[in-house]
């Protein structure tokens, strides 16, 4: 007997047994989230330490920068110490035969009030391209003894350094500020029949007459340059904490010739010490003497001067403190001067210490226990027109 044929119906997904619902469930959507929080802290961790790197490397380079800064301006003035148009003082000239008359009496005060100046004052300045004074540790209140009115709310146990010369360039020449009536300025005489002694005007009224070498021609003019620098306990206003390497330059201020208020160049600088390398031996072994008229060991060649200096510093170089300030020879007598700028961070650094001690010359500072980071960088700069005068072939 046939069987009729049935027709199967389809099973639906819900009706067969053993079969799971698609989707996730609540466990598995919780370690889900836990998996993408701890992927997304770790690009946060991750983005957090390469802003605090990149932070860091930009106040790294800042600080380097200004390090650097400080010592080119630095140096770009103490290479023109001594500049004075060809003009050379009797004591550092090889060819004088008489006892020289404009050897430097006595250490200037620096921030002298121009009316008081006399022809001394004139030639202890011209006498002493660099001049230099300690802020001790214990700054002196209410004012500094010497420059107090400019130098204000120094840091203490840092150094004041003075620089003098001409202009390197001519009023009205290039780039150079055209003549200011009333600045002081400076002009040497080259004609020999109408030289003056000293051979040189240092004025601010007198009419400049002396001559070039051919006794016609009236010679040239230069500014007088005298930059002070020193560093200011703060930067922008009293308590930032901030130490700042400042500038005072000599010029025409409020209607008098004086050093004027202080402009504040690099931030950041903590530490200056300046160091004078004296040339206080002759070629004889002996001291110099400028007392007596120039000596040569070889009057014929003139080869080797027995009591002037040769153009090279002997001996340490020295620093001039509050217990001992240079002397008028070690001054006159300084051919290369040598600076130590130690540089802060102007921001801390989270979780740094700075246990360094930092060696300046004769000094030592650090460790300063705190989160600052710093550098310290320290340059010898050779008075050229100082030096070369004492030269012998």
């Amino acid at each position: 007997m046939n069987r009729p044929y049935r027709l199967l119906q389809p099973v639906s997904s819900a009706q067969r047994p053993g079969r799971l619902q698609d989707g996730f469930t609540l466990v598995e959507l919780m370690i889900s989230m836990v998996i993408g929080l701890l992927i997304v802290l770790a690009l946060v961790t991750l983005l957090i330490n390469v802003s605090r790197n990149n932070s860091e490397m930009s106040k790294t380079n800042r600080l380097i920068e200004n390090g650097r800064f400080a010592l080119q301006l630095l140096q770009a003035d103490i290479s023109h110490a001594g500049f004075w148009d060809g003009y050379i003082p009797e004591f550092d000239s090889l060819a004088a035969t008489n006892v020289p008359v404009d050897y430097p009496s006595t250490v200037p005060d620096p921030c002298l009030n121009y009316a008081s100046w006399t022809a001394q004052y004139k030639t202890n300045l011209v006498g002493m391209a660099v001049q230099g004074y300690e802020i001790a540790a214990t700054v002196p209140s209410p004012t500094l003894s010497v420059c107090g009115s400019i130098v204000t709310r120094p840091k203490p146990s840092t150094d004041v350094l003075f620089v003098r010369h001409a202009e390197n360039c001519l009023p009205g020449v290039g780039s150079c500020t055209a003549q200011v009536a009333g600045e002081l300025y400076f002009q040497m005489a080259r004609c020999g029949a109408t030289t003056p002694s000293p051979a040189y005007v240092l004025d601010s009224v007198t009419p400049f007459a002396l001559q070039k070498r051919d006794c016609t021609t009236m010679a040239d003019i230069r500014k007088f340059v005298s930059n002070l620098y020193y560093i200011r306990d703060y930067a922008v206003t009293v308590g930032d904490g901030i130490p700042t390497l400042m500038r005072s330059q000599f010029g025409l201020s409020g209607g008098a010739l004086a050093h004027k208020t202080a402009e504040a160049l690099i931030e950041g600088i903590e530490g200056f010490r300046v160091e004078f390398g004296v040339d206080n031996v002759s070629d004889s072994g002996a001291a110099v003497n400028f007392a007596a008229a120039i000596s040569w060991a070889n009057a014929a060649n003139k080869t080797s001067p027995t009591n002037r200096g040769d153009g090279i510093p002997e001996g340490a170089y020295v620093r001039c403190t509050t217990a001992v300030p240079c002397t008028v020879d070690q001054l006159a007598n300084t051919v290369a001067v040598k600076i130590y700028v130690l540089v802060r961070s102007e921001n801390t650094t989270p979780g740094y210490q700075d246990i360094k001690t930092y060696n300046l010359g004769s000094t030592t500072l650090g460790p300063f226990n705190d989160p600052y980071k710093r550098h310290l960088f320290s340059q010898t700069i050779r008075l050229t027109n100082v030096s070369t005068r004492r030269e012998t072939p």
